[in-house]
């Protein structure tokens, strides 16, 4: 990739980066709480209530609060700035354009921001509003990768016992909140009354109990159910990244209830030949002292399959040969890395008679006299340039 191209991907990118931040009227370097707040003010600019049948500002309203599920979160926040929206694209916990997020999504997740001022349910009025909708609990698996497998990116089925409502259960609204989800107490004190909202003891905030509990369900009316689940990974991942599968967790009871989500966690398998550092690959290269004098062409692993290369006659032990592109690709979208070559020459440990007098003769030859040229860079050097 040349510099231009590069220096207009990043251009690109910073732009990215900055657009969550714009959504929610906020800048890069605030606090926790200016962020909320300037969330806050553009979600009662753009709120439905306010705003009825006006499609543009009810996806404004989605947009912004992605933006904020995203920054009002430390390490999405920190994942979002180093690499902008490719750290949530293909199932990476996110996605910009508030796809993935619905009216009922926003309220259970940020109502407490929106106040007295607007219900914290659905629009139009109702019963559910200042409900909070009940979550299931994230499920968390770990998916093995190779090399070549992150270098070009992946869709991967797993299977996951997951919690599901099972057939037959139903629920009915709760007699100790009457379905609103909470629980309200009052208190006297020196101060005088004081009134309290508490989340309900009953029903544990989703306003619905149990009615019918089919046979094989728990207490929840819920059943483990084994369901094979379609993941997609993004070329570049690395150890450790955490994917989301949005609904793939385990379920919540009652009808309005949200499932839980699948966390995915990505573990690298060991390359036989081929060592990672960031984008860049690394192989180590053993030929023997008449292929360093004489040259010879060898066939190397990358993660694309088989290249070959030319060494020189003369090849120095410890030089680095460096195939550019040959790495794996940046999850940023920044392009690839390279392959760096490691050079080794294998000096011979056991020699015949004939062998021992040709090298005795030829000690004090000219030519097998090292003579380094300013071409021939020294260990620094080498060190230097390969993490250049």
């Amino acid at each position: 990739m040349n510099q231009i191209t590069k220096s207009l991907k990043q251009t690109i990118n910073k732009k990215m980066r900055q657009e969550y931040y714009k959504l929610v009227g906020s800048s890069k370097n605030v606090t926790p709480a200016e962020i909320k707040k300037a969330y806050r003010q553009k979600a009662v600019e753009f709120h439905p209530d306010k705003n009825p049948g006006n499609k543009a500002a009810e996806d404004k309203f989605k947009k912004a609060a992605e933006a904020y599920e995203v920054l009002s979160n430390e390490n999405k926040k920190a994942r979002y700035d180093q690499y902008g929206h490719a750290a949530f694209e293909n199932g990476g916990g996110g996605g910009f354009g508030g796809g993935g997020m619905n009216m009922e999504d926003i309220f259970s997740q940020f109502g407490d921001i929106f106040g007295g001022g607007f219900g914290g349910g659905s629009f139009g009025g109702g019963g559910s509003r200042g409900r909070a909708r009940v979550k299931g609990s994230n499920l968390r698996i770990r998916v093995k990768l190779t090399l070549e497998e992150i270098a070009n990116g992946v869709e991967k089925k797993v299977k996951v016992r997951r919690k599901v409502m099972a057939e037959g259960a139903t629920y009915k609204t709760c007699t100790t909140c009457n379905g609103a989800g909470k629980v309200m107490r009052v208190t006297n004190t020196v101060l005088g009354r004081m009134q309290s909202a508490s989340t309900c003891p009953t029903c544990h905030g989703a306003g619905e109990i149990l009615d019918k509990r089919p046979k094989n369900a728990d207490s929840d009316g819920l059943e483990f159910k084994e369901e094979t689940v379609s993941i997609k990974i993004p070329a570049g991942v690395t150890e450790g990244v955490q994917l989301k599968v949005n609904g793939k967790g385990n379920s919540a009871p009652g009808n309005n209830a949200i499932d839980g989500d699948l966390i995915v966690v990505i573990e690298e398998i060991s390359h036989e030949t081929l060592k990672r550092e960031g984008t860049n690959l690394h192989f180590d290269l053993y030929i023997n002292f008449s292929e360093a004098v004489l040259g010879v062409s060898k066939n190397i692993d990358t993660v694309t399959g088989k290249v070959k290369i030319k060494i020189e006659p003369g090849t120095q032990s410890g030089k680095i040969l460096r195939l550019r592109g040959k790495g794996l690709p940046s999850i940023d979208n920044y392009g690839n890395g390279d392959l760096l070559i490691h050079i080794n020459v294998w000096t011979p440990q056991t020699l015949s008679t004939e062998q021992e007098a040709f090298f005795d003769a030829n000690k004090k030859d000219e030519n097998f006299k090292p003579n380094p040229s300013k071409l021939d860079k020294s260990f620094f050097e080498k060190v230097k340039d390969m993490f250049s």
